[in-house]
């Protein structure tokens, strides 16, 4: 039978060098911080450098914990976490936090992250643009474009949530459940501006809690112009409705 505990969801795609290592490190956090249990299920897009065969072995290590979600071919990191949490809320899941596999964020602070929404929130954010939040090893155009790209959709969409395009956050099981998760329309980092103002336009308590990114030290990242594009265009189309 499926039990009521927390579920951190993973998504990764060529993180062979750093999907052992995260999970070991909120495998460590989550221990404490929920020892009602706890899940971590790796969504991996088929990656060729094979980290879902790691990721195997971490759940046949230790099956009470850790699972693995095989998907066929990457399809945009929206589709995975919709994966992901589809899963989780069919495994029972009380919570279900978001993180990215490139140890940008922290895995210390999903204690603070759990803390924050057993409290009297329901969306917590890992917010990089509140009092004690911030980026490090970032240049002057990307610390520009990131928070550009936050202001751009808080104007937009009418909101005073800080940090609208991080994706390190913690939901309750009701929240899910309550966006209509099949119409999402984002398939890369919109993705995490449509969740939040979906959260906020259903009457949702909306908290932020100050982290530190990091820039990944290993692996490639998956950012780039096409999905920069994506979620300048889909902003205005939230806010029409359309």
């Amino acid at each position: 039978m499926s039990r009521a505990v927390p579920w951190l969801v993973l998504p990764t795609y060529e993180e062979a060098e750093n999907v052992e290592a995260i999970v070991r490190a909120a495998q460590a956090v989550l221990r404490r911080a929920a020892p009602e249990g706890f899940r971590i299920l790796v969504v991996d897009d088929s990656s060729p450098d094979g980290t879902g065969e790691i990721a195997d072995g971490l759940a046949a290590e230790f099956p009470e914990e850790v699972e693995v979600l095989h998907r066929g071919a990457p399809e945009g990191l929206g589709r995975a976490y919709l994966a992901g949490f589809a899963r989780a809320l069919e495994g029972g899941a009380s919570h279900v936090l978001e993180m990215d596999a490139d140890f940008s964020h922290d895995p210390m602070d999903l204690e603070r992250l759990l803390d924050a929404v057993r409290g009297d929130a329901d969306l917590v954010l890992g917010s990089r643009y509140v009092r004690g939040g911030g980026v490090r090893d970032w240049g002057p155009v990307r610390r520009v474009v990131s928070r550009g790209g936050s202001f751009y959709a808080r104007v937009v969409l009418g909101l005073a949530v800080r940090d609208l395009t991080g994706g390190f956050k913690c939901f309750r099981r009701e929240v899910l459940e309550a966006l209509d998760l099949p119409t999402v329309r984002s398939v890369g980092y919109a993705f995490q501006v449509e969740l939040t103002y979906r959260a906020v336009r259903r009457g949702f308590r909306v908290v932020e809690v100050p982290i530190v990114f990091r820039d990944r030290v290993r692996g490639r990242s998956k950012m780039g112009w096409r999905i920069a594009l994506e979620a300048a265009l889909l902003v205005p189309r939230l806010r029409r409705g359309a």
